[in-house]
């Protein structure tokens, strides 16, 4: 199956999949969906039992040395493989992969595409991932039934960020783990109405004050990533040699919008 205007020159998906019907899936919808239709990237599916031994198609075999379930074979996926026959790295969606990072997905959108293999049962004989210098990739510290939901992930994480695919390019720029907002978390976001159940927007972001909320973002930006993500947290103070006199000041800065509204006040009468 195919989807898109079919080019040689976009990035390309090419997926190894017993569910090809599971494509595109969310992908065909929204952005994504738009720019698979316009033609700026294109999706493969490659059907896994099409390639199966005998007359029923086995894909599958008992595990050596015993166990339960069932492996995926070598020769099968191999053929897969060799069908999929597509430039860019061949990635294997699995729990025991590297962790799936936006500084991972900018790479990839920047090449030619991705040849994807998604799992099942209790995974792929290793000799075939070996042979094809299969890179395996997760998406996080958890088990799915299969690799099909992690592939349409990757995907998206990676479409999103080739040019013409968003309509305003400038969003990407300070989003969680993006370069512009330093590979922190995405401060928080706020639209009308300004009181909402009697919670209002900071006042810093009504201000007009470009240079205050600018300064307002990067601060929010510290403290969640420092309250949530302490592993992005140490690595970003390592790289820029933060000082510590900061840092003691961001762990006690829980409500910056609060600060900021207590100074505004009138006192009263």
């Amino acid at each position: 199956m195919t989807a898109g205007q079919q080019d040689a020159d976009v990035w390309t998906a090419s997926v190894v999949t017993l569910f090809p019907e599971a494509f595109p899936g969310i992908l065909g919808l929204s952005l994504t969906g738009r720019a698979l239709a316009q033609g700026l990237w294109n999706l493969r599916t490659i059907p896994l039992r099409e390639f199966g031994i005998g007359r029923h198609r086995n894909v599958d075999d008992t595990p050596a040395g015993g166990g339960a379930g069932m492996v995926i074979r070598a020769d099968v996926m191999d053929a897969a493989l060799h069908s999929a026959a597509h430039p860019g790295p061949v990635l294997y969606m699995s729990p025991r992969g590297r962790p799936l990072t936006q500084s991972r997905v900018r790479d990839l959108a920047e090449g030619p595409g991705v040849t994807l293999i998604c799992g099942r049962f209790e995974g792929v004989d290793q000799r075939v991932l070996e042979a094809h210098r299969v890179q395996e990739i997760s998406v996080g510290d958890y088990v799915l039934t299969g690799g099909e939901i992690a592939a349409q992930v990757l995907i998206d994480a990676t479409v999103r960020l080739i040019p013409r695919v968003l309509g305003n390019q400038a969003s990407l720029a300070e989003e969680s783990f993006s370069i512009g907002n330093r590979g922190l978390l995405e401060a928080p976001q706020y639209t009308k109405p300004a009181l909402w159940q009697g919670r209002q927007i900071p006042d810093v972001l009504l201000s007009g004050n470009h240079a205050a909320i600018h300064a307002w973002r990067n601060t929010e930006a510290e403290r969640l990533t420092k309250q949530r993500r302490p592993d992005l947290w140490r690595a970003w103070t390592e790289a820029s040699a933060m000082d510590p006199a900061k840092d003691r000041q961001l762990s006690g800065a829980s409500d910056q919008s609060r600060d900021h509204r207590e100074q505004h006040k009138e006192p009263k009468r």
